[in-house]
């Protein structure tokens, strides 16, 4: 084979692997980023627990709430939650995000939980999730634009001497450490985030090596530059551990030390970011999204032990 035709065979093998790359790479996106409307169920491995899931939602169908909206001006997007008012009045309200493929049905035990300590609970269908519209998921970097607005809504329901706890789990707990990176209103007083990951190009890379045995180069920057064409953002802008930095309030970490989808070291990073007062609880023998199911009384307790030191 002569040169050219050498050359030329390898111009179309790099063309045809470039284009394999890209196919893959905007497959992964949609996996990932597109809206998440089948029902959630618990995964083969929490199938354990799934007899006190479902009585956590039937008592979540039963209580009395109401049904908050937020309308987006520019968009037209309407953002949908539900308000479980404690069972006496009260200025302290939590503010709650679910994970990727969740709703806030799926938070259920944890609104429980919160109402039973005594606080209003604000529990939002995040972002092309559940009832609430929106095309792509952004794994908190437009939801925390969002939960600005919902601690404004609630400001205006309970008043400016409202007392506010943030907490997320999973992708929920990437929305509030990526909040806490702003300028939030002086009645947030502290965050709780479960099982987050570092940033999203963190958490992607480490799925892509975990499922798909592939290095991040080059399907991480071809990810990338679809979700910034069409969500707004490059995966590792979106860091939770860059807003820590800037947080100083007080935060509890929580992760299971068995947690192989957002391993358990993100949270190590996270909590050694973190400016402000802050505890970390690694639970033995948790999995992803499990540590309140482990030991539910454990869990309790060390959430009420944090905010008795600072949020009382």
């Amino acid at each position: 084979m002569g040169f050219k035709k050498a050359a030329a065979a390898l111009g179309v093998m790099s063309t045809a692997v470039g284009a394999g790359a890209f196919m893959f790479s905007n497959y992964l996106f949609k996996l990932g980023m597109n809206r998440k409307d089948d029902e959630p169920v618990p995964q083969t491995s929490q199938l354990r627990f799934a007899y006190a899931y479902y009585r956590y939602v039937d008592w979540f169908h039963a209580i009395p709430k109401e049904e908050w909206v937020l309308n987006e001006v520019d968009t037209g997007e309407k953002m949908i939650a539900s308000y479980v008012p404690a069972k006496e009045e009260t200025k302290k309200t939590i503010i709650m995000a679910h994970g990727v493929g969740c709703n806030r049905e799926t938070m259920a035990n944890f609104i429980k939980m919160y109402h039973e300590l005594g606080f209003n609970v604000l529990a939002p269908d995040d972002r092309a999730h559940g009832d609430s519209d929106g095309k792509y998921v952004s794994y908190g970097w437009k939801d925390r634009i969002d939960y600005l607005r919902w601690i404004k809504l609630v400001l205006e329901k309970v008043g400016d001497d409202a007392e506010i706890l943030m907490f997320g789990i999973s992708m929920g707990a990437g929305i509030v450490t990526m909040l806490s990176g702003e300028d939030l209103p002086k009645q947030v007083k502290a965050i709780i985030a479960d099982c987050g990951y570092t940033n999203v190009g963190d958490e992607f890379n480490y799925l892509l090596k975990d499922m798909f045995h592939l290095p991040p180069y080059p399907i991480e920057p071809l990810v990338s530059a679809i979700n910034w064409y069409k969500v707004g953002y490059r995966l590792h802008n979106a860091s939770c551990t860059e807003a820590l930095k800037k947080n100083d309030l007080p935060t509890l970490f929580i992760h299971g030390d068995s947690d192989i989808y957002v391993p358990t070291y993100m949270s190590y990073e996270n909590y050694a970011a973190s400016n402000g007062p802050k505890q970390l609880w690694i639970v033995p023998g948790a999995g992803h999204e499990e540590s309140f199911w482990v030991n539910p009384v454990a869990y309790k307790k060390r959430v009420k032990d944090f905010l008795h030191t600072y949020f009382d």
